[in-house]
């Protein structure tokens, strides 16, 4: 907007003074107030023209900007609903090894929440009972698939989604895949 007025008051400048100098010319002002006025037209044109260049210039690049935004929410929108399938697949893959080791629906619940990494007290809460039940139920899932304990049960189900290879390269000197 302030743009706008800046281009309206530069093109009045110049047309005033445009106006001014054809009636200065025929009233025979001296030959340097005319050049001096003719500058002040130049200057204003020259100002004007830039102003009206660069809005366009703008307005362009917001269009694309435009463009260019609806662009990645279309393309994180499908990125969601991948997400989202992929995330309904793990957890449909998840359930299926529950039923598999025999968890019952009480265990399977368990199991979620320690996937999703709710301490033992935190589960009791959601799921309103002792603590120690839920430790109960913890140890007979462990049982029930073969794993040693909380983490080694989480990392039977990430283990697939971790690359074989190291993910970027590795510093000069260091093996790739070496932690500090």
């Amino acid at each position: 907007m302030k743009d706008y007025l800046i281009a309206a008051v530069l093109g009045v400048i110049m047309t005033l003074n445009s106006l001014d100098v054809i009636i200065d010319i025929g009233l025979g002002v001296p030959r340097w107030h005319i050049i001096e006025e003719c500058m002040i037209v130049l200057a204003s044109a020259v100002g004007f023209v830039y102003l009206i260049l660069e809005m366009r210039r703008r307005s362009r690049e917001m269009k694309e900007l435009a463009g260019s935004l609806n662009e990645a929410d279309q393309r994180l929108l499908n990125i969601t609903e991948e997400m989202r399938r992929a995330r309904s697949n793990f957890s449909e893959t998840i359930h299926h090894q529950f039923l598999d080791w025999g968890l019952t629906l009480s265990e399977q619940q368990v199991a979620m929440l320690l996937l999703k990494g709710l301490s033992f007290r935190e589960i009791a809460v959601v799921r309103e009972t002792r603590e120690k039940t839920v430790r109960q139920q913890a140890s007979s899932i462990y049982g029930k698939s073969g794993l040693d304990g909380r983490h080694a049960f989480a990392a039977w189900f990430l283990e697939d989604f971790l690359t074989a290879g190291p993910v970027s390269e590795a510093p000069p000197g260091e093996a790739p895949g070496a932690t500090a």
